[in-house]
């Protein structure tokens, strides 16, 4: 499976914390990556449910034709586990995931071996 592991691009600052938007930069961001991604002919976008990342997701998605699938095991705290919990269910062969830092270089380094540095926005593609 091809793997795109996505930071949410920037969000404006705020409490509480899961109702966090993105900001003008962050949306234009979010529409960037939809235009970077759609090309791999992703057959599922999943995210995190906290707002910023669902917003991400949204861009992606539409891009690629398709609706955005929040996933509880994507919240902040996600770990390589719990990304592969959450493929399991998907026999797609390219997906892309949106999540949190410091979750998106751990799962990164866990998933690959490679370290990885995570702007908002960022993305990796990893091969599992």
């Amino acid at each position: 499976m091809r793997l795109f592991v996505v930071r949410h691009a920037e969000a404006a600052p705020g409490e509480p914390d899961e109702l966090r938007p993105l900001t003008a930069a962050g949306r234009d961001t979010a529409r960037e990556l939809g235009a970077r991604l759609a090309p791999a002919h992703p057959e599922a976008v999943l995210s995190s449910p906290l707002l910023r990342a669902r917003e991400t997701a949204e861009q992606i998605a539409r891009a690629a034709g398709l609706s955005p699938e929040p996933d509880d095991r994507l919240a902040p705290g996600a770990t390589a586990a719990t990304v592969r919990e959450a493929l399991a269910d998907r026999r797609g062969r390219t997906v892309v995931v949106v999540g949190h830092q410091p979750d998106c270089s751990e799962i990164v380094r866990e998933l690959s071996g490679r370290a990885t540095d995570f702007p908002p926005g960022g993305v990796v593609e990893v091969e599992l």
